[in-house]
């Protein structure tokens, strides 16, 4: 049987967001969780090394002008992209890594190679919009990936679950016109970018495939789980995916600095059983998680721990 991948790059730790005050999305996270999975054996997951993403499955959701600019922009040293936004000159680098994992977890999932996998890279993508770069993101990891699954793995419907925190408004804007790619996100609301309304459900041919369920400041694992089961699941037997994508933000965690959530280690490993459940019935099992925001690092390494457990991970 395969066993379930893990795809991490060295360049995750040369992203430097900066350090006076520390960024928030910084490469101390990524520390965290290599030093919980160490600790359990990476619970029997395979680890591997990301590759860089090609010019041409980036280009399938940023235009060339845009990631000319953004290697541009690394190369001459780098600094703030937007309020929030930090790229230096490791950044860019890192940006095609993390966009290579998420393709070659594709890859490793489709051919059967691996049971399930797991991105553990950053920068996060869900923020960045097809000519912008902000919410801590460059590239649009899991839109690359969506669309790398339709372009060379010839999948029909794609579903990226989105639970970060923070409404994932680039990979809403790149697929709101699709039937193709249903994108459902649970986030606080009102809350940053701003978007993300249970009105915005897709324009043109794409309408009824965003479906967004905005959540209340302190809402915990009894409402998230109860979303997952009642308002998602359901959705997933209507459109019957042939790959579901997760935008795996870890910010909803009752420890996390950045937003007013109550999720715990246990509200992510039943909403990640639900989606497994889902996977296993509808497209073979086939499920990616992409790593995106976490930024309480004792709880970001824990919630990702329980996470794979429940994805695929030898262990208990």
């Amino acid at each position: 049987m395969a066993r379930p991948v893990l795809f991490r790059h060295a360049s995750s730790l040369r992203h430097d967001t900066g350090t006076h005050p520390p960024h928030p999305e910084r490469p101390a996270r990524i520390v965290a969780v290599t030093q919980a999975l160490e600790a359990q054996g990476w619970l029997g997951w395979d680890v591997r090394e990301s590759p860089a993403a090609t010019a041409d499955q980036v280009h399938r959701v940023h235009p060339p002008d845009y990631t000319r600019r953004i290697e541009a922009f690394c190369a001459a040293g780098g600094g703030m992209l937007d309020v929030d936004t930090v790229a230096s000159p490791g950044s860019w680098e890192a940006a095609l890594l993390s966009a290579g994992g998420a393709v070659a977890a594709c890859d490793a999932v489709v051919s059967g190679k691996a049971s399930s996998a797991f991105v553990c890279t950053r920068p996060p993508g869900h923020h960045a919009e097809a000519d912008q770069a902000m919410g801590f993101c460059l590239f649009n990891n899991v839109a690359v990936a969506a669309r790398y699954l339709q372009d060379e793995h010839r999948l029909g419907r794609v579903l990226i679950v989105d639970w970060d925190v923070h409404h994932g408004n680039g990979t809403q804007h790149m697929f709101e016109d699709d039937d193709t790619v249903f994108y459902f996100s649970t986030h606080q609301y009102p809350f940053y970018p701003g978007t993300g309304s249970a009105r915005e459900t897709g324009s043109g041919r794409g309408a009824g495939y965003t479906l967004n369920y905005p959540m209340l400041a302190g809402s915990g694992d009894e409402e998230y789980v109860q979303v997952f089961r009642e308002v998602l699941r359901p959705e997933i037997d209507r459109v019957q995916p042939e790959a579901i994508l997760i935008s795996a933000g870890f910010d909803a965690h009752r420890s996390d600095p950045l937003a007013g959530m109550a999720v715990t280690e246990k509200g992510y490993s039943a909403m990640t059983a639900i989606l497994k459940e889902a996977a296993d019935k509808h497209c073979g099992g086939r499920i990616v998680s992409l790593l995106e925001g976490g930024y309480d690092l004792a709880a970001l390494g824990a919630s990702v721990e329980a996470h794979l457990r429940a994805l695929g991970a030898f262990g208990e």
